[in-house]
This record gives structure tokens, C-alpha cells and sequence, in this order.
């Protein structure tokens, strides 16, 4: 092994990439992973639903946090002005 490492070149070596190439192939690669019964809208639906049963119920205590989250912009606001009951 040589103490003085790699050589490198004299000259500018061209190390480009086509991303927008990449691009496109990941994207096949997700969506052939997803599968065709995907359906975005439905997952949407799911995500809501999710976020609703999430804020639901809470304490007083827990939902003037919530309040003051979302008066900071942290958090959206939710139905009709709190968390669902």
C-alpha cells in the first residue's frame, strides 16, 4: 500500500448526474410498490378520519393546548372551532 494515497487527475473530471432521470425511475419504483389498488383519495379519508378520533375527547386541560397550538399556527383548526367532542 502506498503512503501517499490515491493520485488524483491533472484535469476537471465531470461528475454529472441526470436527476430528472433518477427521478422518474424512483417514482415507477414506488408506485410499482404501492400497487394498483392504491387509491390516494381513500387514504386522504383515512388520514382525516385519523386526525379526528385523535382530537376527540379531550380535557379541558388538553384542549386549551390544543387551542393554544392552534392559535400559534401549529396545528389547523378542526371542525367547529375545537377538537371534536
Amino acid at each position: 500500500m502506498s503512503s501517499q494515497g490515491p493520485t488524483l487527475p491533472n484535469e476537471p473530471v465531470d461528475f454529472s448526474i441526470d436527476l430528472g432521470e433518477h427521478e422518474v425511475l424512483r417514482r415507477a419504483h414506488v408506485l410499482d410498490a404501492i400497487g394498483p389498488d392504491w387509491d390516494p383519495v381513500a387514504v386522504l379519508q383515512g388520514e382525516e378520519a385519523a386526525y379526528d378520533l385523535l382530537y376527540s375527547g379531550l380535557s379541558e386541560e388538553q384542549q386549551r393546548v390544543y387551542d393554544d397550538l392552534v392559535a400559534a399556527g401549529v396545528l389547523p383548526r378542526r371542525g367547529h372551532g375545537h377538537a371534536s367532542p
